[in-house]
């Protein structure tokens, strides 16, 4: 229940679609009879025009994903013993890839890469791959089946990985991930996503006591310089997008009791890769 209310809360409430619907709304207005009616439409459309002006000229993406991917820092030292790797599904375009039968990457590509790498570091370890179809209707093909074809053709033996196809949202990434790895108490696993999303994602491993070392990757915002205004309305749109995704899903996740803490964050024990 709660994956199907959180496909229809973020379709209607995405951003843009919230855009959009302002400036229907507002243009609907103006042809009602009703005077007062008519001024209410002209207000949605001046907000309207004010939010798409403050998003185009702000790098509010920017500034919304830069404590997320700061939570976590890379570590300069990985582990000297991995006995496991975890890759949460989130890298393929997965309509592109059905459509297409093979498998086309999205921006999170970096995931897979780091994998790779990290697999062929660590050639003793465990390796788990989870994601299924986050699709509400028509799910069609898992991600792991466009994941086990890219890494067989990267060159990784993929009878060393653990392929879970049933996962829909991180949650069941980790619930399905630790049904199948079976991790004891003394072994190091690492946790490998977009440096965004590493927060919500340890929270939830924690919340099923599962401890694991995070090496975030697939970083979109430089800390080292600085965010200037300018005018680029479609680049900032995707970054509030994806930055107010993420922030929303820490709030709900809390809610639904599948983490600890609004903000996870290191602890004592946590460790980088």
């Amino acid at each position: 229940m709660e994956f199907v209310l959180s496909k229809i809360f973020w379709g209607v409430f995405r951003p843009g679609n919230v855009i959009a619907a302002l400036a229907l709304a507002g243009l609907a207005a103006q042809i009602l009879p009703s005077a007062r009616v008519r001024l209410w439409g002209r207000r949605l459309l001046v907000m309207d025009a004010v939010a798409i002006v403050v998003i185009a000229v702000l790098p509010l993406g920017t500034w919304l994903l830069h404590p997320l991917e700061a939570r976590f820092p890379q570590s300069e030292e990985p582990p000297a013993r991995v006995d496991g790797l975890i890759l949460l599904g989130g890298s393929f375009h997965m309509r592109s890839s059905v459509h297409r039968g093979a498998a086309q990457l999205n921006e999170h590509g970096d995931r897979i890469t780091a994998f790779v790498a990290l697999a062929r570091r660590y050639p003793e370890a465990k390796l788990v791959f989870t994601g299924g179809s986050a699709r509400l209707w028509r799910p069609g093909a898992p991600e792991s089946d466009f994941a086990r074809a890219l890494l067989a053709d990267l060159g990784l033996d993929v009878g060393r990985v653990v392929f879970e196809p049933a996962s829909r949202n991180t949650r069941e990434n980790a619930v399905n991930a630790k049904h199948l790895a079976q991790p004891r108490d003394d072994e190091t696993w690492v946790l490998v996503t977009s440096a965004f999303h590493m927060p919500r994602s340890v929270g939830v491993f924690r919340r099923i006591g599962w401890q694991v070392v995070p090496h975030p990757v697939d970083y979109l915002t430089d800390p080292t310089s600085p965010s200037l205004l300018g005018f680029a309305f479609t680049v900032n749109l995707e970054g509030v997008t994806r930055a107010l995704h993420e922030w929303i899903g820490l709030v709900a996740y809390r809610v639904f009791g599948w983490t600890d803490d609004l903000f996870p964050g290191p602890d004592a024990t946590a460790g980088g890769a």
